[in-house]
C-alpha cells in the first residue's frame, strides 16, 4: 500500500510537532528519559495517527506510556491547534512503543558474543 503525498504531509507535521512537545517535556521533568517519535503512520482517511515512541531508559516505558494515554484528549487538542488550518479532522492519536532499537541492541550483543566462539 502507497502512502499518499497528504498522507507523509500530516504524519510528518504530527512527528515534528510531538518530537518538540516530548523533547521540552523530558528537559522539564526532574527525571533523567529521553522520548523520541521513531514513526508515525496515518490511515488513508486520515482518520488515525499512530505514533511509535522510543523511551529511555527502559524503565521509564511504562509509566511514560501511561501518562500518554492519560492525556491522550489534551495530545489530541494540542496537535489540533497545530494542523487546524492543514486539516479538517484531527486524527485519533494512537501510541505506541516502539523496541525496534532494542532488538538491535540485542542482536548486536549475540553478534560480538558470535565474535568470541567462531563457527568454523
Amino acid at each position: 500500500m502507497n502512502e499518499s503525498n497528504r498522507q507523509r504531509k500530516v504524519a510528518q507535521i504530527i512527528h515534528e510537532d510531538f518530537a518538540e512537545l516530548f523533547r521540552k517535556q523530558a528537559a522539564d521533568s526532574p527525571q533523567n528519559f529521553l522520548v523520541s517519535v521513531s514513526d508515525v503512520k496515518v490511515t488513508a482517511d486520515l482518520g488515525i495517527a499512530k505514533i511509535y515512541l522510543s523511551i529511555f531508559p527502559q524503565e521509564f516505558r511504562q509509566p511514560i506510556m501511561k501518562e500518554i494515554e492519560a492525556h491522550k484528549s489534551q495530545y489530541r487538542h494540542f496537535i489540533g491547534q497545530k494542523m487546524a488550518k492543514q486539516v479538517r479532522i484531527i486524527p485519533d492519536l494512537q501510541f505506541y512503543l516502539d523496541t525496534s532499537l532494542d532488538d538491535v541492541e540485542k542482536l548486536e550483543r549475540e553478534l560480538k558474543g558470535l565474535g568470541d566462539n567462531p563457527i568454523l
